[in-house]
């Protein structure tokens, strides 16, 4: 077999991310606070970059007018005087920014940043401090206390908690005691049971019938089965209600009022704003700071110059690329959250204007072919983006939702079956809580068909317990 050399020509289509092209997809998915930390990051990396000074800037029409009537040399592909003076017209002196809602900008209030709390682990540190001299008793207590949840509740066993030392066993045991009598009462507790225990006996209640039904029937009481509850304790129901009144006044989390989840305030990256009878996207760039080429460095370029030589022209062309690559990837990446913003609102104009029962069913391939973009694009500007809308403030991916058919024809969004479901079961008599079963009926002669699975699914991820759990018997 003869082997040979040959030359073909063959036609091929590839996708090439140039680096420009990589830059502005990672730009897209980023928050308007990391997109923030990552251009202060570029300033600091790249000295061809500047802030543009507060004196400096211009309201966008005087801008524009600006642009308008200064000529613009041709723009070529080569280094060339002409290209720099074409790319520094563009952005030494004005650099991109479209005006800021300041108007519509809502902040926290102040005294929401004032002070500071004092944790759980604080608050018993500092009971510990005062109620023992021993160095052993505070060296286990403070052990115990690093192992609680925010709950308040051991995670650690005994036997755990004495190998850390190690300790002896019965001085853990002691420490632990110590540490159960403190504030809140329940803290240090190893469960739910002990927690409601140590509770009830700071009340007096040891030997109650209470007691006996914390410590022997939990899971009675916890499934709502009071009159087998009754039976078992051989008392009435309406002997028993106080007991279980008592239970149910006490606190499960005793650590959580010293732990209280922090409120996360967002700021929306698009304002949705009203003008006449039409909404409006607008970007809130309140806080990224506005790029431009810095003028110092332009004569860097000037090859008239000779103290510059090839190596110095060389490094500030560039940098002058990644400039350039990245005012203009920000200024995409701008222009893309807009039109994407733009798309969401033409669709749910009626959740803008009469709220969440009315939002409709959307997918990210409606808003890509609107817009005329992939899906993936689309999918990356709704990633950590938020949208202020006359609603609320929302993740913009809270907009995409599937679509339940309806026997009237238009499809009806998840969310908004799970708002009705909501409804349905706020609505019900608590004696007489209604199944998953007799939920898809109802929503049958609304027009909505739902299995009975689909009806449990949402209800979970409501957070809403079974109609057993949830039934009241007095």
């Amino acid at each position: 077999m003869a082997i040979s050399q040959k030359l073909h020509t063959k036609l091929v289509q590839k996708l090439i991310l140039t680096p420009s092209l990589q830059q502005a997809i990672k730009l897209l998915p980023m928050s308007t606070l990391e997109l923030s930390e990552l251009l202060n990051q570029e300033m600091v990396e790249n000295p061809m970059l500047e802030e543009v000074p507060t004196e400096e800037l211009q309201p966008v029409e005087a801008t524009q007018e600006k642009q308008e009537e200064k000529p613009q040399p041709e723009k070529t592909d080569t280094w060339d005087d002409q290209d720099y003076e074409y790319f520094f017209g563009d952005y030494l002196d004005d650099g991109y920014r479209p005006r800021t809602p300041t108007e519509v900008k809502e902040l926290p209030p102040i005294e929401n940043t004032l002070s500071t709390a004092a944790s759980l682990s604080d608050h018993l540190l500092w009971q510990l401090s005062m109620q023992t001299d021993e160095p052993l008793m505070r060296e286990i207590g403070e052990a115990i206390i690093g192992n609680l949840d925010d709950d308040g509740q051991l995670v650690a066993t005994v036997d755990e908690l004495a190998a850390m030392g190690p300790w002896p066993l019965e001085e853990v045991e002691r420490a632990l005691r110590l540490l159960q009598g403190f504030d809140p009462i329940g803290v240090a507790a190893r469960d739910l049971q002990e927690c409601l225990l140590l509770q009830l006996r700071h009340l007096g209640m040891a030997g109650s019938p209470a007691e006996r039904i914390v410590t022997e029937h939990m899971r009675l009481l916890q499934n709502h089965q009071v009159p087998e509850l009754a039976r078992k304790l051989g008392m009435s129901i309406d002997d028993l209600k106080q007991h279980i009144e008592l239970i149910r006044h006490l606190d499960p989390k005793p650590g959580s009022r010293y732990n209280p989840s922090q409120s996360q305030y967002v700021i929306p990256d698009v304002y949705v704003v009203k003008v006449e009878d039409q909404y409006v996207a607008v970007l809130n760039e309140e806080g990224l700071p506005q790029l431009r080429i810095s003028p110092v460095y332009r004569r860097l370029l000037d090859k008239s110059a000779a103290e510059n030589t090839d190596e110095t022209r060389a490094y500030v062309k560039d940098k002058f690329r990644s400039a350039l690559w990245l005012i203009k990837s920000v200024e995409q990446r701008q222009k893309t959250i807009h039109k994407v913003a733009t798309s969401i609102i033409n669709f749910q104009r009626d959740f803008l204007d009469h709220g969440i029962e009315y939002l409709r069913p959307l997918v990210l391939r409606d808003v890509a072919n609107d817009i005329g973009m992939h899906e993936s694009t689309v999918s990356r500007v709704v990633t950590n983006k938020y949208m202020h809308t006359p609603q609320g403030v929302f993740e913009m991916k809270y907009f995409f939702h599937s679509g339940i058919a309806s026997s009237y024809g238009e499809a009806v969004s998840s969310v908004t079956i799970k708002q009705r479901i909501r409804k349905i079961i706020d609505q019900e008599d608590p004696r007489k809580p209604l199944s998953d079963s007799k939920i898809v009926s109802i929503l049958q002669r609304e027009g909505l068909e739902l299995a009975r699975r689909t009806i449990a699914k949402y209800r979970e991820e409501l957070k809403i317990p079974t109609s057993n759990q949830r039934k009241v018997l007095y």
